[in-house]
């Protein structure tokens, strides 16, 4: 919704309720919105504008952000639904409120639901054949005999052939049509009913007959039952797939029995419809009497119409309610499912861009392959591509010294110093190669690394890479990435659609519009985060630079390649479109080395040079010989230097930049070394100690690469000595980690990990879940529950215990 259509006193209500919600002061959120609203990114806002937001980081910006469009569009959703109310001349000032008070875009949608415009229902066909006396008579005195009642309510068709009621049993199954649908559209009723099935209903799965062996990749599932509230990410993720992939039934049920069900007498008193509850509870107990054989008992609690109101609660149970309620739950399961899987993929995503790069060094990249031979990539210190080839060391040419000496010799013409390996289909036999070769070679003093490969394909045969190599054979310009990925991951991946990185659960099943802005942030944030150096970036690299667009970035490296390079920061103003607010929000993410000025080298903002200048002033010292000179910085007090724009904050940022500026927040680089001789599932064995590196972590574990095309899991329960609630206080994505085998499943193509120091315990189970990198190479996408919930066997959903259900919720919530 446009900020400029909110009305002020609407408006002050999304502040108020955004700074409750992140326990924040309100001039903060003002200050923020403010600041979002003119254009502002997350990144600069979090860097730059820290005395204006009260120094709120960019996990609390991004999560303001999200709430304000959400509430925002609730603003918008609300007064759609009382224009639409009032326009029909149903808008009370009761409905007013309740609407004006509703905090949820599914309560709004609860409360519209009556007025919503649709097709002729049954309910309104019996009304309109005046059957709503007879209804509501039944439901105000129990004691009527309904068949009795129903004989007055009879009638002809009228001359159209409508409106007749030919019967008795047409004119209650009329009455309990409007019935039905006046329970089923009560908005107290239904979030009565939605919180009590969400923390005690149960979801239960069932394989289809004849679906066993299609479905094998869910045989945990099969039999399966588990509370929904309780229900992790990952498993909910499982069963939806499943049961689209037409494996799968899938049935929302209450676990709890019928007594549990029916409403506790006072409940019923301060409800103040104690008729129905009463009819409800009393056709209970009849039919439990006459089950036991005590029909005398039966007939002297339940009046005559109890049995008639009662099965209009259970059909309306049947037919309206659980249906709807089944919908609307899966859906809430799935949507928190995918919040969480979006979460997590962003979080791994954040951590593989963040890698430790190789830094400015020649690299030899290889992209394995058998029959079609590996493809050879050369690139310089600065990632240009200065060589490119083909070898066959492998089947069918078997050509292992040739391959050797053409690899010696490129490494020798360009002073290589790192062979990347990709880690695809032949990688090992491949890294074979590459340790003859240094075996071979040893004054090359070359290093060699496996490197995920992940998207490299998409690259290749991407409209970038084509502009990029226009003469290069797609087979090669995958291995052009590989090495480059060595060198600078976060530059090489940022051309690379981040859902094809490999680092998700079931990305393919998620909200694809939340995944793409989660991992669009989570892009936008590291390279921000990092910094870019404008003379050597990519297109793609700069239009993740805050406040740049594609349009722009593009235009940045055309100027540059027709004009040399930047100078200054101050130059960058000359480069077409690039606007004064472009500028304002890209300046101090983008770094000028060996320019015209020092500080156009580090992540101070030139808005802030003249605070530089005070500083630099004040020790008599030019910006080169402050710059990094930790003595004389550490003596400086930040308040000294503050104005009315820079408080503390600023202040401070910049005394620390000029002690260490442009500095990489990076780690330092490191690489893991896979055993030789273990190249495949048949060489593990229970107990090795190996050496591997996290690929992707999810909430139950992590997926490790030791080497042998298949990734195994760690599970959360052999990450640490100590107990471990959240895997990523363990690992990250990237990171180079020592573990046991505890298990290998050859079948089903499944490691069990551990971490621990003592490994070996507890092995059997720790494979479960490795299923769930459903999209990930190759790997298996059909998860086990091997930390899942109870099994079925308690509990199948009966129509007397949605009945009572019904009952329960009509007592708490209508009131007459």
């Amino acid at each position: 919704m446009d900020a400029r259509k909110l009305d002020p006193a609407t408006a002050a209500r999304i502040v108020a309720r955004i700074a409750e919600e992140l326990s924040i002061r309100p001039q903060q959120v003002t200050a923020t919105v403010e600041l979002i609203d003119g254009g502002a990114t997350v990144p600069f806002i979090a860097r730059y504008r820290k005395e204006v937001t009260g120094g709120l980081d960019d996990t609390q910006l991004r999560t303001l952000d999200e709430r304000l469009v959400y509430l925002r569009e609730l603003e918008e959703r609300r007064a759609a639904i009382v224009e639409s109310i009032a326009g029909q001349g149903k808008l009370t000032d009761a409905l007013a409120a309740q609407i004006a008070a509703a905090g949820t875009k599914q309560r709004l949608e609860d409360l519209y639901l009556p007025y919503k415009p649709r097709r002729r229902t049954k309910g309104q066909i019996a009304k309109e054949a005046g059957l709503e006396p007879l209804a509501d008579a039944l439901v105000a005195d129990p004691t009527l005999d309904p068949q009795a009642e129903a004989q007055k309510y009879l009638r002809a068709p009228d001359e159209n052939g409508e409106h007749g009621v030919a019967d008795p049993k047409a004119a209650l199954d009329g009455a309990r049509d409007i019935l039905a649908e006046r329970f089923a559209e009560r908005a107290d009723v239904l979030d009565a009913l939605r919180e009590r099935m969400w923390t005690e209903g149960w979801i239960a799965a069932k394989v289809y007959e004849g679906k066993e062996a299609e479905g094998e990749k869910f045989r945990d599932y099969f039999d399966h039952a588990e509370p929904i509230a309780q229900v992790p990410s990952h498993r909910a993720l499982a069963l939806f797939r499943g049961r689209q992939q037409g494996v799968l039934s899938l049935k929302l049920q209450l676990e709890a029995s019928l007594e549990a069900q029916l409403p506790h007498p006072n409940v019923v008193k301060l409800a103040g419809i104690v008729r129905l509850a009463e009819s409800v509870r009393n056709a209970a107990r009849a039919a439990a009497a006459a089950k036991a054989g005590g029909a005398d008992a039966a007939s002297a609690v339940a009046r005559p119409a109890d049995a008639w109101l009662a099965e209009a609660c259970r059909w309306c149970w049947r037919v309206k309610l659980l249906p709807h309620l089944e919908t609307e739950l899966f859906g809430r399961l799935r949507e928190a499912a995918e919040a969480e899987a979006i979460k997590v993929f962003g979080a791994n995503l954040k951590d593989l861009l963040l890698a430790a790069p190789a830094g400015p060094r020649a690299v030899i990249g290889l992209d394995p392959g058998i029959r079609t031979g590996v493809k050879v990539a050369v690139v310089d210190a600065t990632g240009k591509l200065v060589d490119a080839a083909t070898i066959y060391p492998h089947e069918p040419r078997r050509d292992w010294d040739g391959s050797i000496a053409a690899l010696a010799n490129l490494a020798q013409r360009h002073k290589v110093e790192l062979v990347a390996i990709g880690n695809g289909t032949a990688s090992r036999e491949t890294d074979k190669l590459a340790a003859d070769l240094i075996k071979r070679h040893p004054e090359l003093r070359l290093r060699k690394l496996v490197v995920s490969e992940a998207g490299a394909s998409v690259y290749s045969a991407s409209e970038l890479a084509a502009k990029e190599f226009p003469d290069l054979d797609v087979s090669l310009r995958g291995a052009v990435s590989i090495a480059r990925r060595l060198q600078d991951p976060l530059a090489e991946l940022v051309k690379i659609d981040p859902k094809s990185i490999g680092v998700g659960q079931y990305q393919h099943d998620v909200n694809q519009r939340a995944l793409a802005r989660q991992l669009d942030a989570a892009v936008e944030d590291c390279v921000n985060a990092v910094g870019v150096d404008v003379n050597t970036a990519s297109a793609p690299l700069l239009a993740r630079v805050s406040g740049l667009t594609g349009t722009v970035a593009q235009r940045v490296v055309d100027f540059r390649d027709a004009n040399g390079a930047f100078a200054s920061r101050e130059s960058l103003k000359q480069v077409p479109y690039f606007g004064d607010k472009a500028f304002e929000q890209a300046a101090g993410f983008l770094r000028i080395r060996d320019g015209e000025n020092p500080l156009d080298a580090s992540a101070v903002h030139p808005e802030a040079y003249p605070v530089v200048q005070r500083i630099l002033e004040k020790v008599a010292r030019s910006a080169k010989e402050l710059i990094g000179n930790r003595e004389v910085l550490r003596k400086l007090e930040p308040k000294a230097f503050t104005d009315d724009r820079f408080g503390e904050p600023t202040v401070r940022d910049i005394l620390t930049e000029l002690e260490k500026p442009g500095r990489d927040p990076r780690g330092e680089f490191v690489t893991a070394s896979f055993q030789d001789g273990v190249e495949d599932l048949r060489d593990l064995r229970e107990g090795m100690k190996l050496q591997g590196v996290v690929t992707n972590v999810a909430n139950f574990g992590a997926f490790v690469d030791i080497g042998v095309h298949q990734d195994g899991l760690v599970h959360i329960s052999e990450l640490a000595d100590r107990f471990v609630k959240d895997p990523r206080e363990v690992v990250k994505a990237g990171q180079v980690v020592s573990v046991t085998v505890l298990e290998v499943d050859v079948t089903r193509k499944r490691i069990a990990l551990s971490m621990k120091t003592g490994a070996g315990a507890g092995r059997g189970a720790r494979g479960a879940e490795q299923g769930a990198r459903g999209e990930s190479r190759g790997k298996a996408s059909g998860p086990r529950s091997g930390d899942s919930g109870r099994r079925s066997g308690g509990g199948g959903q009966s129509g007397n215990a949605g009945g009572t259900l019904l009952g329960d919720a009509l007592a708490r919530a209508l009131k007459r």
